[in-house]
């Protein structure tokens, strides 16, 4: 870790908890700073804010007190889950304290080379690829960001011979001002999170913070078939290396006659991937291209797409019953995403759908229910996926409480070579904590029914 000292003896305020802010105070408390936290969670409630406060970091629970700042903070270290709607984060802001993420933070101290994706869909899955093909050719890769371990507590013990491959959320990229990976990546970019941006410009906007600092020995790689990317890319300093699941890109990485090539070169024939899904080979594209340009060897790439079959909750396989495939697919927390999962099969297929109602309609969903022979929903959103399941033509639909209830349900309307897919098509946070508490409760009840 570099041991930086434009945080030694300032001000500094950590707003929001969870491990992301844990880590931030402890990696400033260690560099030096006058760290206060201030956490919504009671005090007697915040096992997070009790082990801050045995180590001597000061904190504040149970509410979000302006008067807070009045205590002459020169920095506001930001959960990303926290809006800038927050009366606090609003005061802060119109009194010009500068705002960021931990993310900013692991790269400040970070000796280790950067790889941070972005996008709508895909972070995951291409976040993990990228890792496993680093690790397969003997590079030492580690993975952080939002994809699970806060960037800043890897940041901290990463090597120079190491590299950080990092998932990079909206919201996190929001709170950058050096922030500069060595190589980038944006898988693409769809309307999402609009009750935070506010409009799908500021989205992309933020998005594309994720090479506003690159240099020119950077790279940043695209999304070829976005126009607006491909368009937004021409402002970068960048080398801009395109990726295409529809047509073949010479100076990027695409298909030619069913081979994936990168930069002219063979990589791999597109049979003998085993991911399914076409939206897993935009993810794929994007993994090779980051992979070759850290020196990864075909060998290595070859070896990760002919095992890897998904990352837990993305289209994951959780096993076959009596003939029926079961996927978990929980992280589909928007329409896009389902309808991608939906057209990564071709059985017909029983959907389970439903979740927090962000005021959206689902009508995007008809055209790719054609093969969807029963929907079971759940959720606030249930009578608006059971409208858009009945526009299509859907005989079968009943409505359940929840995931666990929703399993036996199509189970019981199922066929041997059904698929059973949970794909919800809605953020989770009606009824559980987070997708994967979803996606977990899911894979319990599948299990069940051995």
């Amino acid at each position: 870790m570099k041991m930086i000292n434009q945080f030694k003896h300032k001000k500094i305020l950590v707003l929001g908890l969870a491990k992301s802010g844990v880590s931030a105070a402890l990696l400033l408390h260690k560099l030096g700073a006058f760290v206060t936290v201030n956490d919504y969670k009671p005090f007697s409630e915040n096992p997070d804010a009790q082990g801050l406060l045995e180590k001597g970091i000061k904190v504040i629970c149970g509410e979000h007190p302006l008067a807070l700042l009045d205590e002459g903070f020169e920095l506001m270290v930001k959960n990303p889950g926290i809006p800038y709607t927050n009366p606090l984060v609003s005061r802060a802001r119109e009194q010009g304290l500068p705002i960021i993420t931990e993310v900013e933070l692991a790269y400040l101290v970070s000796e280790a080379n950067i790889i941070g994706i972005t996008g709508t869909n895909g972070k995951t899955t291409t976040t993990t690829l990228i890792y496993e093909m680093l690790a397969a050719d003997g590079q030492k890769p580690l993975v952080a960001g939002n994809i699970g371990t806060p960037a800043s507590f890897v940041a901290e013990t990463a090597k120079k011979e190491e590299t950080i491959v990092m998932e990079l959320s909206s919201f996190q990229l929001m709170g950058i001002s050096a922030f500069r990976p060595n190589i980038a990546v944006i898988t693409n970019i769809y309307d999402a999170h609009l009750d935070y941006h506010g409009t799908r410009e500021a989205y992309a906007e933020t998005k594309l913070n994720i090479t506003g600092n690159q240099h020119e020995q950077d790279y940043f790689i695209v999304n070829g078939d976005q126009k607006m990317i491909m368009k937004a890319a021409e402002k970068t300093t960048a080398q801009v290396i395109p990726f295409s699941a529809s047509r073949y890109i010479e100076n990027g990485c695409s298909v030619k006659n069913g081979v994936i090539m990168f930069r002219g070169e063979k990589v791999i024939e597109q049979q003998d991937i085993v991911l399914p899904g076409s939206h897993n080979l935009e993810n794929i594209l994007a993994a090779i291209a980051a992979a070759k340009l850290s020196q990864v060897s075909n060998t290595a790439i070859c070896q990760v797409l002919t095992s890897f079959q998904g990352v837990k909750h993305r289209t994951q396989f959780v096993c076959e019953i009596a003939g029926r495939l079961f996927y978990n697919d929980s992280k589909a927390t928007n329409i896009l995403a389902t309808k991608k999962a939906l057209q990564a099969f071709h059985a017909p297929t029983i959907l389970l759908a439903g979740g927090l109602d962000r005021g959206n309609e689902f009508t995007e969903l008809v055209p790719v229910l054609s093969h969807v022979k029963a929907l079971i929903t759940f959720g606030e959103t249930a009578e608006k996926i059971e409208q858009a399941g009945r526009d299509a033509g859907i005989e079968m639909i009943q409505r359940v409480d929840n995931v666990a209830k929703a399993v036996p349900a199509a189970y019981e309307l199922s066929d041997e070579g059904d698929v059973i897919l949970l794909s919800p098509a809605c953020a989770s946070w009606d009824q559980y904590r987070t997708f994967e508490e979803r996606g977990d409760i899911f894979i319990d009840a599948v299990h069940k029914l051995l």
